[in-house]
C-alpha cells in the first residue's frame, strides 16, 4: 500500500485530538478511513499504527510514515520480522490502554 495522506498531519506521540481518523487512498484508488492509535519512531524510522474505521474487525495496520514537505506519505511493510516488532512495540507503548490477546 503506497498511500498518502492529503492533509499532512504532525503524526507524533502528542495529538491534539483522541485518536483523530484520517483518509488513505488505497492501491485502487478507494478512500478508506482509519482510526490512528499511536504513531513513533522505531529505528530511525516514523511508523503508524492505524484501526480501519469502518470495519468491525479489530486488526490493526502498521505503515511506515515517510514525512515530506506538502504531504506524508504512507508505505506498507512487507518484512514479518518488522511487523511483528513493531506490533510488539505498540502493545510495550499501549499496554494501559488496550487489552492485549496472547
Amino acid at each position: 500500500m503506497n498511500d498518502s495522506y492529503e492533509n499532512n498531519p504532525n503524526l507524533n506521540d502528542e495529538y491534539e485530538e483522541e485518536n483523530p481518523v484520517i483518509t488513505l487512498l488505497d492501491d485502487d484508488g478507494e478512500e478508506v478511513h482509519f482510526e490512528i492509535l499511536d504513531a513513533f519512531e522505531y529505528m530511525e524510522k516514523h511508523y503508524t499504527v492505524l484501526l480501519p474505521y469502518e470495519e468491525s474487525e479489530e486488526e490493526v495496520v502498521i505503515l511506515e510514515v515517510q514525512h515530506g514537505e506538502d504531504e506524508d506519505e504512507f508505505l506498507s511493510i512487507d518484512d514479518e520480522q518488522l511487523l511483528y516488532a513493531l506490533f510488539e512495540e505498540f502493545k510495550k507503548r499501549n499496554a494501559d490502554n488496550f487489552n492485549f490477546a496472547d
